[in-house]
């Protein structure tokens, strides 16, 4: 039952106005098509993850070519949520949130879960990894702070500070054609150095310098 506030006039009467009843939150009845394009980017990201997994248990390669796929597919389902989304002049309370949450695991934590599978499993790499991951959540949590500040009276954000996160799938990509070339795993491209007995695959280095482009002040204009 409704709470209800007693009101006293000068003249000892009492007055009860009912208040609304809170609206329930309906998870479900708040998405919109465009939420359903981003949980397809989470489900291609998480795919992956899961891919690379079978991957490292049974050293089959179908795995290995199921997981990069699946990255550039999450990249198609990233960019149409946003599309449909100002076609159908639809937006959701959610829409940040989840499109941010799916980014992580398709764009941050999958592509670093791939370098780890192929072979930059040293020490210095995990570090750089975990950096790599760490600078994708910042460069979201930014965003999101920032977008209404960076928008114009349309709404529309006019540019990116640091270079957006789904440019790791160029990372996925230059993995995919030293895998055909056969210059990952043991035979990995580069080779490996050994510092202060930590080994580090110089390779991984290209996450460190991507991971610190998307935390950095630059502007990218917003295609």
């Amino acid at each position: 039952m409704a709470p209800e506030i007693i009101h006293a006039s000068s003249r000892s009467t009492r007055t009860i106005v009912p208040q609304p009843k809170a609206k329930r939150f309906s998870l479900i009845r708040t998405f919109v098509f465009a939420d359903f394009l981003t949980l397809g980017n989470g489900f291609c990201g998480t795919g992956s993850v899961l891919a690379l997994m079978q991957y490292l248990v049974t050293n089959n390669d179908r795995w290995l070519n199921a997981a990069m796929a699946l990255l550039p597919l999450a990249l198609v389902f990233d960019f149409a949520d946003g599309r449909v989304a100002r076609w159908r002049h639809q937006s959701s309370t959610l829409g940040a949130d989840l499109d941010s949450l799916a980014d992580i695991i398709s764009f941050g934590l999958a592509p670093a879960a791939l370098a780890f599978a192929v072979g930059m499993r040293g020490t210095l790499d995990v570090v750089i990894l975990l950096y790599f991951v760490a600078c994708g959540i910042s460069r979201l949590a930014r965003f999101n702070a920032t977008a209404d500040a960076l928008s114009d009276d349309n709404g529309k954000v006019k540019y990116f500070e640091g270079t957006p996160i789904p440019i790791s799938v160029l990372l996925v990509g230059m993995l995919a054609v030293l895998h055909f070339q056969g210059l990952l795993g043991p035979a990995i491209w580069l080779g490996h150095w050994t510092i202060f007995g930590v080994v580090l695959h110089p390779l991984v280095l290209i996450y460190a310098l991507t991971g610190s482009a998307m935390i950095s002040g630059w502007h990218v204009p917003k295609l």
